[in-house]
Order: structure tokens, then sequence, then C-alpha cells
């Protein structure tokens, strides 16, 4: 398991480094995507980080604390956000090439799309079972319904 810093500073890496767009709506979305995928390909997290089910989807809290003072939920990230001591060796190569699927698939959709997707799909809409669209939620989204949510997508 790797720490999700370091998915982040890697994805940020990757996005940015392939000339695709990135706000903090988006890099959220694309850390629960890579979240899940793992979870089915792998049958296990890929970081012990829970998503939680926000007004605007999926939020790592810990990724939201580290960019709250600097950025909104619009603000572009940057490669300068990285942080100066990663490195993408902090990752294994089997780790890299799971987030390079995951990105080829999610990476070319807005953070405003992948919002609306993660509100149709049933691990968010669960988790937020009896909250009104714009109430604050601050449950875990269930690790096990993303496995079995996404393995029954890869099926279809």
């Amino acid at each position: 398991m790797n720490t999700i810093e370091n998915v982040c500073d890697y994805v940020i890496s990757s996005v940015i480094e392939a000339g695709e767009g990135l706000n903090n709506l988006k890099l959220q979305k694309l850390l629960y995507y890579v979240q899940a995928w793992h979870l089915v390909f792998e049958d296990a997290p890929l970081v012990d980080e829970k998503f939680e089910a926000w007004v605007h989807g999926p939020v790592s809290r810990e990724v939201f604390s580290r960019f709250a003072s600097e950025k909104s939920l619009y603000s572009d990230v940057l490669i300068g956000d990285v942080r100066s001591d990663f490195t993408p060796a902090s990752l294994t190569d089997s780790q890299r090439e799971h987030i390079d699927r995951v990105l080829s698939v999610y990476a070319k959709f807005s953070g405003s799309q992948l919002e609306e997707m993660t509100h149709r799909e049933d691990p968010w809409v669960k988790a937020r079972n009896g909250c009104e669209p714009w109430e604050r939620c601050s449950v875990s989204i269930d690790e096990n319904l993303m496995k079995e949510y996404y393995s029954l997508r890869l099926k279809a």
C-alpha cells in the first residue's frame, strides 16, 4: 500500500505532463477512481485513505487539507504543487501502471464531468443516503461497495 500523497503527486505530474488541465475538483475524482479500480483489479486498496461523500463527489480529506489554504474547488493544480521530495519511484512499477491505465480513461474529462459521473454511481449515492444535494456529508464511501459496483461495470 502507498500513501495518498505519493499517488496524488504522481497523478498531478502525469496529468499535467500529458497536457490535460487539472483543478482541485478533477484531482479528487481521479484519485477516487484510481482507488476504486485498484479495489477491483487488485482486490485491495492502493492507499489507506477513505473517500468521503461530499457535495461535489468523493473527496480525500487528507488531499483536501493539503490544498485547503491555497486552493478552492476550481483552482488549477500545477506541477509546482507536487511536493519537492516526491519521486515517481515512490510507487512501484505496477502501481504506476495501474494509475496510468485509470488516467488514460478518466483524465480527458473535466472536474465537472467527473463530478457528474460520480453523482450517478451507487457508492457515492448510497453513502449520501438521506442527505439533501446541498448538505454537508462526511460519510466514508464503502470500499466493499466500490469494489462490487465497479466490478459489475467491468463485466457490463
